[in-house]
This record gives structure tokens, sequence and C-alpha cells, in this order.
């Protein structure tokens, strides 16, 4: 970043973030019925993302796949907002009057870490009530009685029945997950990006902007998949912990993949990777470009 752009980098942040969940929830949506069926040693196991996904369509239509995308545009798109804005200014601040178009990952690394951590406090609340309305779906067990009417009732009952540090159940989850994931997500799309456009500086100018859209699709879209890839394991506790109807259930991470892993190997503990890799990278890809296109509009410059 060549000068400091105050809100704009906030507003682009948001952009990406609505077009995420609008590419990606409904693949969220299978992802976390598979985590919570596939790991628990009860109710229906979906045989693959295929299976899950016709029985959400059979069950309830399209409007399955998009249960909880309230609370996750809310979140999402807040979150969005801060992660883009504070990954640029302090990879700005920590870069000073030293410009590199290089990829400089004693920079990128911190700076996404620091981005990822401090989102997390807001992702935790909303994922938590976004869970919760996905499992609470189709092939079920929570009885009809106990299903929430909403995101909106959601928060407010778990806030009633456990205080307000239970909507925060899972919070040092997603503090690992966001801090690691972003971290590995921001240097694979920096990397990608940086020898693409290398590669394609002696493309026409005319074509400028239809490559940059391409760059940002695959770059974004490869930085998705290494994200999840990193961190697929960190989400499957985390929606656990998340899900759980026992309030004096586990909340270490760690205690709970060892029980997966002794109870389903290396495959349990990524339960959820094919819907998960298929929404990363048309929902990270959407991401980068919205985000690109916005800075561009918003008059923002980069090296």
């Amino acid at each position: 970043m060549r000068d400091s752009s105050g809100y704009k980098e906030y507003v682009a942040g948001l952009l990406a973030g609505v077009a995420t969940v609008g590419t990606g929830h409904p693949f969220d949506t299978v992802k976390v019925k598979m985590q919570m069926h596939n790991t628990v040693e009860h109710g229906i196991t979906y045989r693959n993302g295929l299976h899950c996904t016709a029985r959400i369509l059979k069950a309830e239509g399209i409007k399955g796949l998009y249960r909880g995308a309230t609370s996750s545009f809310m979140g999402v798109a807040f979150e969005s907002s801060l992660l883009f804005g504070m990954y640029s200014q302090m990879k700005q601040s920590l870069q000073g009057n030293v410009q590199s178009a290089v990829p400089q990952p004693q920079i990128i690394i911190p700076s996404a870490a620091f981005g990822g951590a401090m989102i997390s406090f807001i992702l935790c609340p909303s994922e938590l009530v976004k869970c919760r309305m996905q499992v609470q779906g189709t092939d079920s067990l929570i009885p009809i009685s106990s299903r929430y009417a909403g995101p909106l009732d959601c928060a407010l009952k778990t806030v009633k029945e456990d205080g307000v540090r239970g909507i925060f159940r899972g919070g040092f989850t997603t503090f690992l997950r966001e801090a690691t994931g972003n971290a590995v997500f921001f240097t694979v799309y920096e990397y990608v990006r940086y020898h693409m456009h290398l590669q394609l500086k002696s493309a026409s100018s005319d074509h400028k902007n239809l490559i940059d859209v391409g760059v940002g699709i695959v770059s974004g879209g490869l930085g998705g998949i290494a994200f999840w890839s990193a961190v697929l394991p960190l989400d499957v506790a985390k929606t656990i912990i998340q899900t759980s109807a026992d309030k004096n259930s586990t909340r270490n991470p760690f205690q709970i993949l060892s029980s997966i892993y002794r109870m389903a190997g290396l495959k349990g503990c990524y339960t959820g990777l094919g819907p998960t890799i298929v929404r990363a990278f048309p929902a990270n890809a959407a991401a980068i470009v919205s985000w690109e296109i916005a800075i561009k509009l918003l008059g923002i410059q980069r090296e």
C-alpha cells in the first residue's frame, strides 16, 4: 500500500465479505452438518457432500442450504471489513517507507495473523449462531420444541441459558483458526498474485482489467484452499464445541481432535473436506476479486 486510505480499506473488505457469504454459504451448511453428524456416534452419517446436499434439498429445498445465512452475512461482512482493513494498514505500517512489490513474509504473516486474531472475537458469536441454526434442519436430532425460531432467538436463548460467556463458546479455537488460517491465506494470495503478474506483465494493456480479474480469481481461490487445508481440523473441533448440547463438554480443541482421531483417524479430523474445498475456491476468489475491484473504484493505490 502506498498511501493511507483510512475507511476505504474497510469498505472494500466489507464488500469482499458479502461476496464470500453469497457464494459460499450453501457449501458451508453442508460442511457444518457433515462435521456434526459424521463425528458423533449417533444419528445419520452422510456418505459425502452430495449425499448431504441431496437430503437437505429434498427435505427443505434451496432454503435449507441458506439456513443461518442472516447471521453469517452480518458477521462475515463485518469481520471481513476489519480483516482486510487491518491487514492492509498493519502491512503498510510494518513496511514504513520501504516499498517493495516482492512479497515479504516477515510483513505478510504477522499482519495477517494479527487481523485474523482480532476478527475472531467478532466471528465467534456469529458463527456459533450460524452453526446452531445449520444443524437443526434436515436429519437433526434436536427436538422441534427446542429448536430456535431464528438467529436472534438463538442468540438471546444462548445468552439467557449460558450467560455472555456462552455466546463466545469456541472462542479459543476460533482464535487459533483465524490467526493461523489468515497467515496462510494472505501468504499464498500475495505470492501467487505477484508471480502471475510477473508472468503476464508483457500482456496487452487493453486486457489489463480482464487479467486482473483472472489473477484475482486464481490467487484468491488458491489462498482459500490453502486456508482450509491448514485449519480444517480446528474448524471441525469448533463446530463440535459450538453445537454440543452438553454444557459441561470440553472446549479444548486438541482433546476433541484426539478423540476424533482415535475413533475415525485422520479422515475424521478432516470431516467436510469435500464441500469445504469446493466452497473455498469460488468463495475466496469472489472475495478477492470484489476487494480488488473496490480498491480500484475507491482510488486506493497498491504496489
